[in-house]
């Protein structure tokens, strides 16, 4: 069965979740964002088709093995799931693969061309029948109140207009008791790494982003300097409280290059 690309309009979400197995086209605005978001859509619209292979040789591969981590947080009992800012869809395809047959996977992405890379990938691995992938804006989702039982994230928040109303948004499509997952770029604990990640996201990473992708935007040269922006780890728990979210935790991978977020409703 065919995934298809939607755009989110009001009343999607039970067209949507209800009726995945109908996969209905679906075509309505998905919102205008702000200028910030306007900005960073055109730089990954221009280098989707190599957004992963730059993710593997940038990450040196270590971006699965966050991903996959990441992924642990959903708990089993989950059914209904939502990945906010999927890009290619790599979150939502181990959530997919990690729950239950039952289990139905919502991702969005504001991002048309990333969210048609990850339709492409949602088909070939077969599971195009429990991820519907959708376009919408993450600070304005089309769903209703207390719709998911988890929401994942990765490497998304540091790229929405305004982290605080994503946030609180998130909150609200949660069930009570459901969690968010965030898997995000943070502060790196030592000051030694801190030093030598700063010169290899300023220096080196932008070379070779660029010249595999023969990018013009200046993609590459936002991503660390976004990176540099966004809260730390003590400061992104700080804002998920301020959402409205209790028993937040996380966890520091690679000495806090990136960190999980976890956070209950």
């Amino acid at each position: 069965m065919q995934a298809r690309l939607l755009c989110v309009f009001s009343g999607c979400y039970d067209a949507v979740m209800a009726t995945l197995e109908q996969q209905t086209p679906i075509t309505a605005p998905a919102g205008t964002g702000l200028q910030k978001e306007q900005a960073v859509q055109r730089m990954f619209s221009s280098i989707a088709r190599y957004y992963d292979l730059n993710n593997s040789l940038l990450s040196f591969g270590l971006h699965r093995q966050w991903k996959r981590q990441a992924v642990g947080f959903v708990l089993l009992t989950s059914k209904r799931v939502l990945d906010v800012g999927a890009g290619t869809g790599d979150l939502a395809l181990l959530v997919a693969r990690r729950l239950a047959q039952d289990a139905r996977i919502l991702a969005a992405d504001l991002n048309h061309p990333m969210l048609g890379v990850g339709v492409n990938k949602m088909r070939r691995a077969g599971l195009a029948d429990r991820i519907h992938c959708v376009q919408a804006n993450a600070g304005e989702m089309c769903a209703p109140d207390g719709a998911f039982d988890a929401v994942t994230t990765g490497f998304c928040l540091r790229n929405v207009g305004d982290l605080a109303k994503t946030l609180r948004e998130i909150h609200r499509v949660l069930r009570p008791g459901g969690r968010l997952v965030c898997l995000e770029f943070s502060r790196p604990v030592m000051p030694w790494l801190r030093h030598l990640y700063d010169w290899y996201s300023f220096s080196l990473l932008p070379w070779i982003g660029t010249k595999v992708s023969g990018d013009t935007t200046g993609v590459y040269q936002y991503l660390p300097a976004s990176i540099r922006a966004f809260p730390d780890q003590e400061g992104l728990a700080q804002e998920m409280r301020k959402a409205g979210f209790g028993c937040v935790e996380y966890r520091n991978l690679t000495g806090g290059i990136v960190a999980i977020h976890v956070g209950l409703k």
